[in-house]
C-alpha cells in the first residue's frame, strides 16, 4: 500500500508531495518556490517576506468570519541524517517513504515528518473546500534547524492573526505552552602535533532530537568514545590523532569515530581493556541503546598525534561536559526552564576556557513562558476531552520552539503547540504513527470551529 492511499488522504498526499522537495536547512529555495506555487494556485494571497517565510492567506467560511484569524505555523526545513550505509544526496533526492505496520519510515533517512507534518496540515486546510474554520494565515518559516533564522527575521507586519497554532509537537496528547530556549556553545583548542595504531568505531545509537529526546537518557556516542579513550589512557600510554562524532547541533550524536596510536608492546594490553570496557559499556546501556557496536580495526599509523598533556586537558573537558537535562522547571513538570540555558552556557563556557580553549557563543533564542490563561488552551483542553475522553498533557518542553521568537514579532497573539507522534526526530529512525495522524487532522479541524469571538 502506498503512503498516499492512507487515511486522510488529503494531508498524506500534501506530506508525500512536500518530501519529494529537497528542503535542508539554509537549502530551502525550492521547497520555499514550491510553497509560494502551492498557494498562486490556489488563488490565494501569497507573500514572501525579507528573509525567505512564506505566509499564505485564506478568507473565514460563512458564519465564522466573527471568530480570531488563526496563524498556522510550521517549518518547512528539516534535519538530513542517514545512516552510514545509506547512498542518498539530500540535495537532489526527495524522502522515500514507506509503511511498516502501524508507522511511516524513511529508507535509511530521516523521515521530515518533523515538521512535514504541521506544513501538510497546514496545506491541507488551504486547499479543502469543505471544512468551517475561521480567517487562516499559514505561516512557512525557513532555517528552524539550525538557527530559527526565519522566525527571528519574521516581517510581523504581514500578520493579523491573534490566535497561532504551532503544529510542531510530537506526542499528540500533549499541549506545548513553553520552551527552554537555546544557545550554540563552540569551542577550538589548537594542540600541539609532537607505535600499533587502531580506529574505533562506536555505532548503532538511537540519537533523535536534542530537546525533544534529550530526558530519555540514550546515549551520547561523543560522550561514550571519550569515555573509553579516557579509561584507556589510565591504563596505556595511547595516543589520540582523531576524534569526529555527531553532525548536527540538534541531534544527539548516533555514531563516534576515533583513531589512536600506542606503543607496539602495550597493543596486547590494550585489546583486553577494549573487550572488557566495551562490554561494561553496552551492559550499562543495554535497556536505552540495545543496538550500539563498537568496533576496534587496526589501521595505517598515522603522520600526528595530540600531544600527551593537550591530550590530558582535552579527555578530561570532555568528560565533564553535561549531557543530558540540566534544570527542571519548578511550575510545569518535567520542562526545563530558560534560565537554565544561560546556567549551562556559562557552566560549558568557564569549563572549556579553563583549559585555554576559544568559546565562541551564538545562536541564542528565546524560551517561551507558559500562559496560565491563554484562551487557546483553554479551548483545545475542553475539545481534547470531548473528543478522546481523556486529560492532555499540558507541558514545556527541553528544546527551543519558534514560539519565544514569533511572540516578539506577533504581538498579544495567544500561542499553543500540539502536532501527531513523531518517533526519534533528527536520526534515520524517525517515524510518524499513522493513527496519530489521523487523530490530530480530525482534532485541528474540530478546533478551528471553536477558536475564540473577536474581541
Amino acid at each position: 500500500m502506498s503512503v498516499r492511499n492512507l487515511e486522510p488522504q488529503i494531508i498524506w498526499n500534501h506530506f508525500e508531495d512536500l518530501n519529494a522537495v529537497p528542503r535542508p536547512s539554509k537549502k530551502e529555495e525550492r521547497v520555499r518556490q514550491f510553497v509560494v506555487d502551492f498557494g498562486h494556485k490556489l488563488g490565494l494571497e501569497t507573500i514572501v517576506d525579507k528573509v525567505g517565510n512564506v505566509i499564505i492567506k485564506k478568507s473565514a467560511t460563512a458564519g465564522m468570519e466573527n471568530r480570531e484569524t488563526v496563524i498556522l505555523q510550521g517549518h518547512i526545513d528539516m534535519v538530513h541524517q542517514k545512516n552510514s550505509d545509506t547512498e542518498f544526496d539530500f540535495d537532489t533526492q526527495g524522502i522515500q517513504s514507506y509503511i511498516d505496520d502501524e508507522w511511516v519510515k524513511a529508507k535509511g533517512t530521516t523521515l521530515g515528518a518533523d515538521n512535514g507534518m504541521g506544513v501538510a496540515a497546514a496545506m491541507s486546510l488551504l486547499s479543502s473546500t469543505d471544512l468551517e474554520h475561521p480567517a487562516l494565515e499559514a505561516l512557512f518559516t525557513i532555517d528552524e534547524e539550525t538557527g530559527m533564522t526565519g522566525a527571528k527575521y519574521l516581517d510581523g507586519s504581514h500578520l493579523t492573526g491573534k490566535v497561532l497554532l504551532n503544529l510542531d509537537t510530537e506526542d499528540d496528547d500533549e499541549f506545548s505552552v513553553g520552551c527552554a530556549g537555546g544557545i550554540d556553545t563552540n569551542t577550538l583548542y589548537k594542540y600541539n602535533t609532537d607505535y600499533s595504531a587502531f580506529t574505533i568505531e562506536l555505532r548503532g545509537l538511537k540519537g533523535g532530537h536534542s530537546g525533544m529526546d534529550i530526558h530519555l537518557g540514550r546515549g551520547n556516542a561523543n560522550i561514550l568514545m571519550n569515555r573509553l579513550i579516557y579509561e584507556a589512557a589510565q591504563k596505556t600510554n595511547i595516543r589520540v590523532t582523531e576524534l569526529e562524532g555527531g553532525s548536527l547541533r540538534n541531534a544527539i550524536p548516533r555514531e563516534s569515530f576515533g583513531t589512536v596510536v600506542l606503543p607496539t608492546n602495550e597493543k596486547e594490553t590494550f585489546i583486553t581493556f577494549f573487550n572488557e570496557f566495551t562490554t561494561l559499556l553496552k551492559f550499562e546501556n543495554s535497556s536505552s541503546e540495545p543496538g550500539m557496536e563498537i568496533n576496534l580495526k587496526a589501521t595505517e599509523l598515522p603522520s600526528e598525534m595530540v600531544a600527551k598533556a593537550d591530550q590530558a586537558k582535552i579527555l578530561s573537558v570532555i568528560y565533564t561536559t553535561p549531557n543530558g537535562v540540566w534544570k527542571i522547571s519548578e511550575k510545569i513538570e518535567g520542562s526545563m526552564v530558560e534560565a537554565g540555558k544561560h546556567d549551562i552556557a556559562n557552566a560549558l563556557r568557564v569549563t572549556y576556557e579553563l583549559i585555554g580553549a576559544e568559546v565562541v557563543q551564538g545562536g541564542d533564542y528565546p524560551g517561551w513562558a507558559p500562559n496560565p490563561n491563554s484562551k487557546i488552551l483553554k479551548v483545545l483542553e475542553k475539545k481534547y476531552i470531548e473528543m478522546f475522553n481523556e486529560q492532555p498533557k499540558v507541558q514545556a518542553c527541553h528544546a527551543g520552539l519558534e514560539c519565544g521568537i514569533l511572540s516578539e514579532h506577533i504581538l498579544d497573539c495567544d500561542m499553543i503547540s500540539f502536532g501527531p507522534t513523531i518517533k526519534n526526530p533528527h536520526s534515520p529512525d524517525e517515524k510518524v504513527n499513522i493513527a496519530s495522524v489521523q487523530k490530530f487532522w480530525k482534532f485541528l479541524v474540530e478546533v478551528l470551529k471553536e477558536t475564540p469571538i473577536k474581541a
